[in-house]
C-alpha cells in the first residue's frame, strides 16, 4: 500500500486501476460470464395441464403432438368430421364452462377455414372435455362465422362477435344456450385512421369504464362510447412499429391479438405467423404507451406441457384467447395444428382443435408490479 502523495505517485491507484481493465478484458468477446437470472416473461407463467384422459398416441397428428389428451379442449377426436378454430371460454352461473369456437369440414383441409361456421361447445372442467352443441345460428347464412370470439355485455347478455368472413357481425343472447340473434354489424367512425378499423383477427373487450375496446389486425386501437355496435373511433396508426422491444421485422406478420384487462393494466397478446412467436404488451390506460414484455408462447418451447410430465409440440399455435377468473387469467385457448398449414390437405390424419391450457395469471400480474422479484426459472 506505498503511497507518495508528495509525488503523485499512488501505488494503491494503479493497482485498482490495472485490476479493473484487466477485469474488463476477461468481460470481453471469448470470455464466459456468468449470465444474470432472466427475467420472468407470458410463457414462465403456463401451468402443467391436468389429464382428463389417458395419453395416447392412437389418434390423429403428428409425432410431436403424440402422446396427448384428446379431452383437452374442443376436438374430433376421430378426425373424420370437423377440424376446430378460435375458442373463447365463458363461464355460467352453473359452474359450466361454454366455448365458442369455428369449424369446418376436415376433408377440405386447413383451407376449408373460409367456409367456417361458429359453433358453441360446453365443458363440466375448465380443462375440458368441450362437446360441440352444434351452430350458434344455423338460420343466419347457414351459420358462417370465423374469427369468433364472445364476452359478457354490461347489460347482463352475452354477445357473439364474427370477424375476416364476414364484416363484424355481432350476435346477442340472453342465455349462453342461445339462441342468438343478429344484433348489427359493428360501425367504425370515419377518420385519418379509419382503413385501420377493417374487422379481421377482431378482439373485444369491454374497458372497466364499460366502454368497448378493440384491437383488430391491424394493431390499431378503437374505441366505443357508445355500446358494442359503435361507433368506434380509431385512435391512431397502429402500435406495433412504437413498441421499443417488440421485434420489428415482418410488422404486417402480426395477427391475432387478444386483449384483456387485469392487475390494473391493459395487455395485448400477439402472434407474428411467420416467426411462430407471440409476443405480451402491457398499457395503463389500453390506448397509448405500450410496453414490451417479452416472449408470450413459442412452439419449439415445452410450455405445452402435462402433469405427468409429457410435452407436445403443435407446429402452428393461434388465435389465444384468455379465460379471466376472480380478475386474472386462469387458462390460455388456442388454436392448434400439427403440420403447416399448407401440408393440412383433409382425409390425411392431420388437423386442427382448440387446447385450454391453466395460466398463472395472478402471478403474472404481481410480478409485473414488481418485475426484479420474478426471476425465470
Amino acid at each position: 500500500m506505498l503511497t507518495n502523495r508528495a509525488g503523485g505517485f499512488h501505488f494503491l491507484g494503479l493497482v485498482t486501476a490495472v485490476t479493473g481493465l484487466l477485469c474488463a478484458n476477461l468481460a470481453g468477446p471469448g470470455f464466459a460470464q456468468e449470465p444474470g437470472p432472466r427475467a420472468k416473461t407470458f410463457i414462465d407463467y403456463f401451468l402443467p395441464t391436468p389429464v382428463v384422459a389417458p395419453l395416447t398416441t392412437n389418434t390423429w397428428g403428428a409425432p410431436g403432438v403424440f402422446p396427448r389428451d384428446t379431452k383437452n379442449g374442443l376436438e374430433d377426436e376421430t378426425m373424420q368430421h370437423w377440424c376446430y378454430w378460435d375458442g373463447q371460454i365463458i363461464k355460467a352461473s352453473d359452474g359450466k364452462y361454454h366455448m365458442f369456437a369455428s369449424r369446418w369440414d376436415q376433408a377440405r383441409g386447413h383451407g376449408g377455414w373460409g367456409g367456417s361456421k361458429a359453433v358453441h361447445a360446453v365443458s363440466a372442467q375448465l380443462i375440458g372435455p368441450y362437446v360441440d352443441q352444434g351452430l350458434c345460428w344455423p338460420d343466419n347464412q347457414g351459420g358462417k362465422g370465423h374469427n369468433v370470439t364472445a364476452l359478457v355485455l354490461p347489460d347482463g347478455r352475452y354477445a357473439v362477435i364474427i370477424s375476416e368472413t364476414r364484416p363484424g357481425t355481432v350476435f346477442v343472447s340472453s342465455s349462453l344456450d342461445g339462441p342468438w340473434a343478429q344484433l348489427g354489424l359493428i360501425q367504425v367512425a370515419t377518420n385519418e385512421f379509419s382503413k385501420l378499423g377493417r374487422m379481421s383477427n377482431t378482439s373485444i373487450m369491454v374497458r372497466p369504464d364499460s366502454n368497448f375496446e378493440i384491437v383488430p389486425r391491424s394493431g390499431a386501437i378503437l374505441l366505443s362510447t357508445n355500446g358494442v355496435l359503435g361507433p368506434y373511433l380509431v385512435q391512431g396508426p397502429s402500435i406495433y412499429p412504437h413498441v421499443v422491444g417488440l421485434p420489428q421485422h415482418d410488422l404486417r406478420n402480426l395477427e391475432d391479438p387478444v386483449v384483456w384487462f387485469s392487475g390494473g393494466k391493459y395487455h395485448i397478446v400477439v402472434n407474428n405467423w411467420s416467426d411462430r412467436k407471440a409476443y405480451h404488451l402491457t398499457s395503463l390506460d389500453g390506448i397509448s404507451h405500450w410496453t414490451y414484455r417479452g416472449l408470450a408462447y413459442d412452439p419449439t418451447r415445452d410450455f405445452v406441457r402435462y402433469t405427468d410430465g409429457t410435452v407436445n409440440h403443435w407446429e402452428k399455435l393461434e388465435r389465444p384467447g384468455v379465460f379471466l377468473e376472480n380478475g386474472h387469467v386462469a387458462a390460455v385457448t388456442l388454436a392448434v395444428l400439427d403440420v403447416p398449414k399448407d401440408q393440412e390437405k383433409g382425409n390425411d390424419t392431420h388437423g386442427s382443435k382448440v387446447i385450454v391450457i391453466p395460466f398463472d395469471g395472478a402471478a403474472l400480474d404481481r410480478d409485473l408490479e414488481n418485475p426484479a422479484a420474478a426471476p425465470a426459472k
